[in-house]
């Protein structure tokens, strides 16, 4: 499902992490002063994503 950049179309998730995983988010977050959400959303916008899965969406 692709959400679009609407108000209206909210997706929350729930992500289970290991304590070191939730320790070292935490941590990156205070010393750049970011939140967990912001962080997050920057590392999943780098993902590589094929294009062959667009075309297919046509």
């Amino acid at each position: 499902m692709i959400m679009t950049n609407k108000k209206w179309a909210v997706k929350r998730i729930t992500v289970n992490l290991a304590t070191q995983e939730a320790e070292k988010l935490e941590k990156y977050c205070q010393q750049t002063g970011r939140p967990a959400t912001d962080v997050i959303r920057e590392l999943i916008r780098g993902l590589p994503v094929s294009d062959d899965n667009k075309e297919a969406n046509r």
